[in-house]
C-alpha cells in the first residue's frame, strides 16, 4: 500500500527537513515532553548519558547516535487537501530509508488523523530484511505543551513495512492550535535498534533517551518494582514456612564447604542472557530503558566489584549498601552466606524515586522565549540517571540471587526427594521385615500345634 506511489505523486506542497544527527545543543534540553503529552493510540500496521558501549568485547558498529535520526514535515495548504493520502520525501537513518505516511481523513477509521512510518522502497530489499527500531511521530501545537506524540516499538519486515497509528490523533482537535496559517508540522525521531541477546546494552541516541526518561521513567520503575515484590513475596513465604526454612537451612549448613563455594556462583554469560530475555520484549516501547537501566547497574556493579574507591552516590537512599552479589572475572558471586542474603532479600524493599524540586517540575517545557535554566535541566538529568541506575543495579542483583538459589533450591529438592525414597525404601523394607517375620511366627505356631496332636 505504502509504497504504490511514484515519486511526487500523493504529496501535499511541503517543506522538509531532516535534522543533523549530531547536533545536539544546550537549548534542545527545553524541549522534553511530559507523560500528558503521549497519544494513547495503539500502534499498528496500516491496512548524562554517554554514547558509548564500552564493553570490552563491543568495538564494533555503529553507536546509538548514528543510528538515528529526525525529521520535519511541514504540509502546506493543509486545509485545501482532497487526497485520502499524503506521503514525505524519504529521509534515511541508521542506514535505511524511510517515509512518513498520513491519511487525512482516517484509515479505516472515521474523523481521526492516521500516521504511519514506513520503510522506503521494501519491495526492492533483500528476502529476510528487517529494521527494528523505536521511533516517536508527533503533531506539532504553536504550543509546546499541548503537542501530540506517540512512541512505539517495532520489527519492520517484509509483512509490516508500516507501523503507526490508525487513531493518532481526533481530526476535530487539529483546529485547537495544531494547524497554524494552514500548515501542520508532523516531526519524526527514528532510532534503529543494535540489540543484543547475550547481556543488556545501550540502544538510545543520548538526547532521545532524555527525552523518553522523562516520559516513561515512572513505568521502567513499575516494571522493576513489580520483579522486585515478586521474589520478595516469594522469598518471604519460603522463610514464614519454618518447617521448611530450617530443613533448607540443615541443608545447607551440612553441605561440604567447597560445594556451597561452587553453588554460590554463576558464569555472568548465564545469568546476563536470561536477564536480556526477561527483560526485553520487543513490543514493549518502555524496554529499551527497561534493558538500558540494567546496561547502567551492571556497570556500577561491576565499577563495585573492582574495589574502587569514590563510586557516587545513586541516590539519598544510599545505594551503596553491602552488596548481595559481585562479579569475578566472568562470575556472578554471592557477597555472603546464602541464608543470609535470602533473609535480607525478603526484606529488602525498593526505595522510592527521589521527589524533584518545584524548579525541576517545571524545567521540562518551553519558556516564552525557547530558553530554559540548563541548571535545573542538568539537575534533573542527573537525578534521573542516578534512579535509572539504582532501579537496574537492584534488579539485576536480586535478578542473580534468585537465579543462583533456584540452582540451589533444585539440589535441595532434589536431596529431599533422595531422602525421601531412601526412607520409602525403608519403610518397605521394614514392611517386608515385619510381613516375613509374621510369616514366621505364624509358622512356628503351627508346627508346634501339630506336635501336640
Amino acid at each position: 500500500m505504502a509504497g504504490t506511489y511514484n515519486a511526487g505523486d500523493g504529496r501535499s506542497s511541503s517543506t522538509e527537513e531532516m535534522s543533523d544527527q549530531q547536533d545536539h545543543s544546550e537549548n534542545t534540553l527545553s524541549e522534553w515532553r511530559s507523560s500528558q503529552q503521549v497519544e494513547n493510540g495503539i500502534p499498528s500496521t496500516s491496512p548524562a548519558y554517554l554514547d558509548t558501549d564500552d564493553d570490552d568485547d563491543d568495538d564494533y558498529g555503529p553507536r546509538p547516535s548514528e543510528l538515528y535520526g529526525n525529521f520535519t514535515w511541514r504540509i502546506d495548504h493543509f486545509s485545501q487537501i482532497n487526497r485520502s493520502e499524503l506521503r514525505s520525501n524519504s529521509f534515511d537513518v541508521g542506514g535505511y530509508k524511510w517515509y512518513i505516511l498520513i491519511y487525512p481523513q482516517g484509515c479505516d477509521v472515521c474523523n481521526h488523523l492516521s500516521l504511519f512510518l514506513c520503510v522506503a522502497n521494501h519491495d526492492k530489499l533483500l528476502p529476510g530484511w528487517n529494521h527494528f527500531a523505536q521511533f516517536t511521530i508527533a503533531v506539532i501545537n504553536r504550543d509546546p505543551k499541548k503537542s501530540k506524540y506517540s512512541d512505539t516499538l517495532h520489527r519492520f519486515r517484509k509483512k509490516e513495512h508500516d507501523w503507526g497509528w490508525k487513531k493518532f490523533m481526533e481530526l476535530s482537535k487539529l483546529h485547537d492550535g495544531f494547524i497554524v496559517e494552514d500548515v501542520l508540522t508532523i516531526k519524526a525521531q527514528v532510532q534503529v535498534i543494535r540489540e543484543k541477546t547475550d547481556r543488556p546494552f545501550r540502544s538510545l541516541d543520548g538526547q532521545y533517551r532524555r527525552e523518553l526518561i522523562r516520559v516513561y521513567l515512572s513505568n521502567v520503575e513499575k516494571i522493576c518494582r513489580r520483579f522486585n515484590d515478586e521474589r520478595r513475596s516469594k522469598l518471604s513465604r519460603l522463610i514464614e514456612d519454618k518447617l521448611g526454612w530450617s530443613s533448607f537451612c540443615g541443608f545447607w549448613l551440612a553441605m561440604d564447604p567447597s560445594v556451597r563455594r561452587h553453588m554460590t556462583r554463576e558464569k555472568t554469560e548465564t545469568i546476563l542472557k536470561n536477564l536480556v530475555k526477561q527483560f526485553f520484549i520487543q513490543k514493549e516501547i518502555t524496554s529499551t530503558l527497561v534493558i538500558d537501566s540494567l546496561y547502567s547497574g551492571l556497570k556500577a556493579l561491576e565499577y563495585q566489584s573492582r574495589n574502587k574507591k569514590g563510586i557516587p552516590k545513586l541516590t539519598e537512599t544510599d545505594a551503596q549498601s553491602t552488596p548481595m552479589v559481585h562479579i569475578d572475572q566472568d562470575m556472578f558471586v554471592l557477597a555472603d552466606d546464602v541464608i543470609l542474603l535470602l533473609e535480607r532479600a525478603a526484606l529488602d524493599t525498593l526505595p522510592h524515586q527521589p521527589l524533584p524540586t518545584q524548579d525541576d517540575e517545571g524545567s521540562q517545557y518551553h519558556t516564552k522565549d525557547g530558553k530554559s535554566s540548563n541548571k535545573f535541566d542538568k539537575d534533573s538529568i542527573e537525578r534521573d540517571d542516578r534512579w535509572l541506575t539504582e532501579l537496574g543495579w537492584k534488579t539485576l542483583e536480586l535478578f542473580a540471587l534468585a537465579h543462583i538459589f533456584s540452582r540451589i533450591e533444585v539440589a535441595y529438592q532434589e536431596a529431599m526427594a533422595l531422602k525421601r525414597q531412601e526412607e520409602l525404601i525403608l519403610e518397605e523394607a521394614s514392611e517386608r521385615a515385619g510381613i516375613e517375620l509374621k510369616a514366621k511366627r505364624s509358622a512356628a505356631d503351627k508346627k508346634r500345634r501339630g506336635k501336640n496332636m
